[in-house]
């Protein structure tokens, strides 16, 4: 199958909607299927508002038309609600061929960090974007929930999985700093809760790997903290690999990506009882989760580092990659006279289930 994926999150960005995506295009094309990716690298490009590191597709409206023409897809999967991903909707609408969405991100939530719109307003725009689709992928029960108790419907589970080869124990020595080692890995931004994390008073050094708009200041901040910035492949998994514990202070995860590859890592999480880690690490005796985010920090230096390795090995990136193609809506010549049954979906959650 040609399988189409649009996305306005990709590379250079470092992030887990971009690794996600990545991983499982690489899956599907070992499984056969023709994978075409259009990303804002074909466009030309303007930064976005308050994170300049993101580059958003400017007016791709036509020429995305002419690409998905030349592409001929199977199916489409639009990743995201940026332009690409409203310019693509427009597309399969225009044309009545059915397409899936993903949430990754509690984007309504992050709209709120950075400016003064409610809730309420962000979330009928987002529930607008994702009506058509013929599924909308999320990653756990939690999230699942709190989007049917908000009015989405047609929502089809896509979990992840993690690199085991690549994210795996190794000496602790590689960090010349004091002991235990706290670390945090990610997007250094607002919605990412970091302070929660920094202004801890914890023993040893925390460590903070990744880039972003509050880099600067929480530098400035707290100098204390050793920030050494993004790190990519080999060196990342030795940075999780040197930590003691891993700490995840944000709320707004859908799911967590990082909070796996420390698993595997064979380093304990620290995070609050929120949904991505509750549906994660919950009842697993690898991670503390408490609204007390310090004491999870201290207590989560006493959980071996084999219970967290076996732990990560549960998650499959070929299960992920299987669940996604399943959820997919094909289509072949013209949609509404020639469908192509949907596949049996990842069974839903009971809508009448409220969020936790």
């Amino acid at each position: 199958m040609k399988i189409l994926i649009v996305t306005d999150a990709w590379h250079p960005q470092v992030n887990g909607v971009v690794r996600t995506l990545t991983t499982t295009r690489d899956e599907l094309r070992q499984l056969g299927h023709e994978v075409e990716v259009i990303a804002p690298d074909r466009f030309r490009t303007v930064p976005m508002p308050t994170y300049p590191e993101i580059r958003l597709a400017l007016k791709p409206g036509a020429r995305l038309r002419r690409m998905i023409d030349e592409i001929a897809p199977d199916a489409i999967h639009i990743a995201t609600e940026g332009p690409l991903g409203l310019a693509a909707r427009r597309y399969c609408l225009r044309r009545r061929i059915p397409f899936t969405t993903a949430y990754h991100t509690r984007f309504p939530e992050y709209v709120r960090d950075r400016f003064p719109i409610p809730l309420r307003l962000s979330y009928a725009l987002v529930r607008r974007f994702h009506a058509p689709a013929s599924a909308v992928m999320v990653a756990t029960p939690s999230i699942e929930n709190d989007l049917v108790d908000r009015g989405f419907r047609n929502i089809k589970r896509w979990s992840r999985g993690v690199d085991t080869d690549l994210f795996r124990p190794r000496e602790k020595d590689f960090l010349p700093f004091p002991r235990p080692i706290f670390m945090y890995v990610g997007r250094v931004a607002v919605e990412k809760n970091i302070e929660a994390f920094l202004s801890l008073d914890l023993p040893g050094t925390k460590v903070v790997v990744g880039g972003g708009p509050q880099l600067d200041d929480l530098k400035a901040k707290y100098p204390a903290a050793q920030f050494v910035g993004p790190k990519h492949g080999e060196e990342l998994a030795r940075h999780y690999a040197a930590g003691d514990v891993f700490v995840f202070p944000s709320r707004t995860d859908t799911f967590g990506l990082v909070l796996l590859e420390a698993l595997a890592s064979g380093v304990p999480v620290a995070a609050y009882p929120v949904p991505g880690p509750l549906d994660v690490l919950a009842g697993s005796d690898v991670a503390v989760l408490d609204e007390d985010l310090r004491k999870a920090a201290l207590a989560a230096l006493e959980i071996p580092g084999d219970k967290c390795r076996r732990h990560a090995l549960t998650f499959s990136w070929s299960a992920s990659a299987a669940q996604f193609l399943n959820n997919l809506r094909p289509f072949r010549g013209h949609p509404a006279l020639d469908p192509v049954p949907v596949l049996d979906p990842a069974p839903q959650a009971d809508e009448t289930k409220k969020a936790s």
